[in-house]
């Protein structure tokens, strides 16, 4: 026992313990975070891919599918601000949307797998049926995803005490970025051998994992509360509460370049897996992999913005750093079609990966700095409502943009399959200077009025 607690002090992140809250109930806390980084593998990777390639189910109805649970993300802010304020006859506030949460994800993960079957068969007469199926399946899923995730965080930061809140938020946040990475290898080491039958068993599979996740994450983290259950606790009006936090102009700014960056490394998300076995051959499982690879970049961003932060960087500069890592991102990506070479697509996966991290963690941290206001959890809830709004859309348009590009090319002499998704990936590096063009004042500004110390996110003590 006493080697197991030895190696326990060891972990990185172990400084996050406090008596309050162990590391123990921390690491059982995070699992909430695994559910949904399965969740977000399952939606944005292996599905879209099997559906395109495998299954032959059209890319923009594809897209849409993909980018339909994204349709609850401006409704963060609102989910956060509810179950500040929530009440129950336990007292719980945030236990109760995890719980909501991770039932509608089990749901819509039950029926996916037949619906996304029937859409393969265009032929088949019940048609409408698997697409109204399917809509409501990923509609599920996404609703679920956000409502998890966002109690989850408000749950730890209740638990967790002001000076470790940092940490824990840190600790989470690579929680996600570590489960999609293992998500990813597992479902393309179980599809590597694709079926029908092969597909329902690992999607009912994550349907039972996610709840049963869900529910150990939330198990007595809550305490009763009878006094707040027999209490009449005003709720403050949303929209009062929405326009004091964006009185100032800094928040909107920082909203504007959240959105703009989020796109162009977003858009890609429904057609990289396609590109990669389209046009370079890749398998199942290789494709897949893919999905690792840019949860690596993620991780390895997560370390990097660790290290700076702790020297004084600025979190402006760090999300330009992860645009301007994003463009030649993308022109590899570009570059692998040309020379037909698998690595080279890798490498500019990687650098995808990581500078979609550095841009979310520096624009993460801009947006707890909003925490001087008195609005930080608004500010994160934002940031998620943003963040996740422009990347539905965006995959939408991806998807959309890609066979509108095919399909005016099959009627002329362009006809090679890689030019569409070049054409979708050039949009998508324009869209990252306009992210540079937003960010730039931000980081000026700051640098100008407020030198850096050390970040105060909980990433500056990161072993």
């Amino acid at each position: 026992m006493s080697r197991f607690v030895d190696f326990l002090v060891r972990l990185p992140f172990a400084d996050v313990a406090s008596a309050e809250l162990p590391l123990l109930r921390i690491l059982r806390l995070s699992l909430f975070q695994v559910a949904v980084g399965m969740a977000m593998v399952l939606l944005y990777g292996t599905l879209n891919r099997v559906m395109v390639v495998e299954l032959h189910v059209s890319t923009w109805l594809v897209s849409l599918m993909v980018a339909l649970p994204l349709v609850f993300a401006p409704l963060r802010a609102l989910i956060g601000h509810r179950s500040d304020y929530h009440h129950s006859a336990f007292g719980w506030r945030r236990v109760p949307y995890i719980a909501l949460g991770s039932m509608l994800q089990y749901g819509g993960f039950a029926i996916m797998p037949y619906s996304i079957l029937i859409l393969s068969d265009p032929a088949n007469k019940m048609l409408i049926v698997g697409q109204v199926a399917a809509a409501v399946s990923f509609l599920m899923v996404g609703a679920g995803m956000h409502t998890v995730q966002t109690a989850g965080l408000a749950l730890a930061t209740d638990l967790a005490p002001v000076a470790k809140r940092p940490r824990v938020v840190a600790l989470l946040y690579a929680a996600l970025l570590l489960s999609m990475v293992g998500a990813a290898l597992l479902f393309g080491h179980l599809l590597e051998n694709f079926s029908h039958q092969r597909l329902v068993e690992v999607v009912h599979g994550a349907a039972l994992a996610s709840i049963l996740l869900c529910l150990a994450a939330a198990w007595k983290q809550e305490a009763i509360d009878l006094k707040r259950a027999v209490a009449d606790i005003p709720r403050p009006p949303f929209r009062e509460t929405w326009q004091a936090f964006l009185s100032g102009g800094l928040a909107s700014r920082l909203l504007i370049a959240v959105g703009l960056g989020t796109a162009a490394f977003s858009m890609q998300e429904i057609l990289l897996e396609p590109y990669g076995a389209q046009v370079l051959g890749l398998t199942v499982a290789q494709t897949t992999s893919l999905t690792a690879l840019l949860a690596g970049g993620g991780l390895t961003a997560f370390l990097l913005s660790a290290y700076l932060l702790s020297h004084g960087g600025d979190s402006f500069r760090i999300a330009a750093a992860g645009a301007l890592i994003g463009i030649p991102g993308f022109g590899l990506v570009i570059f692998a079609a040309t020379v037909d070479s698998p690595l080279v697509f890798r490498i500019g996966t990687g650098l995808l990966g990581l500078g979609t991290g550095l841009f979310s963690v520096g624009t993460l941290t801009a947006a707890m700095g909003l925490a001087e206001t008195g609005h930080a959890g608004l500010a994160l809830g934002a940031w998620g409502a943003v963040q996740a709004t422009c990347q539905g859309v965006a995959i939408a348009l991806g998807g959309s943009m890609r066979d509108l590009f095919s399909g005016w090319m099959a009627g002329g002499s362009l006809i090679a399959p890689s030019l569409a998704y070049r054409l979708v990936y050039g949009i998508e590096i324009a869209l990252l200077f306009a992210a540079l063009v937003a960010i730039a004042p931000l980081a000026l500004r700051r640098q100008r009025d407020q030198p850096r110390g050390p970040s105060q996110f909980g990433l500056d003590q990161l072993p």
